[in-house]
């Protein structure tokens, strides 16, 4: 990758961390995977557990990791290789008159647009979207959904190919199976730019199968599959410094040509929370879809 300087003009307008050069590194704390004491296997209840069981058995560490900036370098990524892509604004990513107080307002008016953008700026041929849950984060007490402070893959090979079982035509799901599929999450804060609890994205590249570990989400209905992550050294992760609600970020948890997935977590800035600290609580917005061709 080659390094270009951030303008100035850019990064005042973009961050309120102002960045020297768009090799800027940080360091902030990950949490990763550790396995349940009792070597049994790991799991997540997404809603109230049975009555005496915990509601997940996972384990954390957490770890120093240094964080490079992607903010004057956009170009450089790909996400067959990286399984992240930053994208800038366009006219495209300015469009929507969505209200994300309303889940109805989200699906009527919001997700046409995430299906156009995918369609028109995820390389390769797509052309097929279908788009089946979003969630809503706010950093806030008393939130339904916080920014997740754990490194994590939304979906696992088997549980993007149940997906496809689950939301396509019964009868066009084993000619789709037969094609590429992808599962392409599209992130863009609410807020922003932003301040507190950005995401940090790990190069797939730099990421060994050994690293990631399935775990059962067991919904009251089915059980799908996450995977949680180990810390590896070799690792290289990256965040979009002050992140602007005209920008998307394609985060690519399954694509059965590449194998290419991303680990990603929220993460806290150097400082945040701390007295003196004025950065607002981040609000965003993450659109789940499945990508066809």
């Amino acid at each position: 990758m080659s390094s270009t300087t951030t303008q100035t003009q850019t990064q005042s307008n973009t961050s309120a961390f102002p960045l020297k050069s768009s090799t800027l590194l940080i360091e902030a704390e990950l949490n990763f995977y550790i396995p349940p004491e009792d070597g049994s296997a790991p799991y997540n209840y997404v809603e109230t557990p049975p009555e005496g069981v915990p509601r997940t058995n996972i384990r954390f560490e957490t770890r120093q990791v240094p964080l490079h900036d992607m903010r004057g370098r956009e170009s450089d990524f790909n996400i067959d290789t990286h399984a992240f892509l930053p994208v800038l604004a366009t006219p495209e990513t300015q469009t929507s008159q969505a209200d994300f107080s309303s889940d109805e307002s989200v699906k009527e008016t919001y997700y046409p647009e995430i299906e156009q953008l995918l369609l028109t700026k995820l390389p390769g041929t797509p052309n097929k979207v279908i788009i089946f849950d979003h969630t809503i984060r706010r950093q806030a007490p008393g939130s339904k959904r916080e920014p997740v402070l754990r490194t994590h893959i939304d979906q696992t090979t088997a549980s993007a190919i149940e997906r496809v079982r689950l939301h396509a035509a019964p009868d066009e799901v084993e000619k789709i199976l037969e094609s590429r599929v992808r599962l392409v999450n599209v992130w863009r804060p609410l807020n922003g730019p932003v301040e507190s609890s950005p995401l940090a994205v790990a190069d797939s590249s730099t990421v060994e199968a050994s690293q990631l570990v399935g775990v059962q989400h067991r919904y009251p209905t089915r059980t799908g599959e996450t995977a949680a992550v180990r810390h590896s050294e070799s690792t290289k992760w990256w965040y979009w410094s002050g992140m602007r609600n005209d920008e998307r970020l394609f985060l690519q948890c399954y694509d059965s040509k590449t194998e290419s997935r991303v680990p990603h977590s929220a993460f806290k800035l150097p400082g945040e929370g701390q007295e003196g600290w004025t950065g607002k609580p981040r609000e965003s917005i993450e659109v789940r879809a499945l990508v066809f061709g």
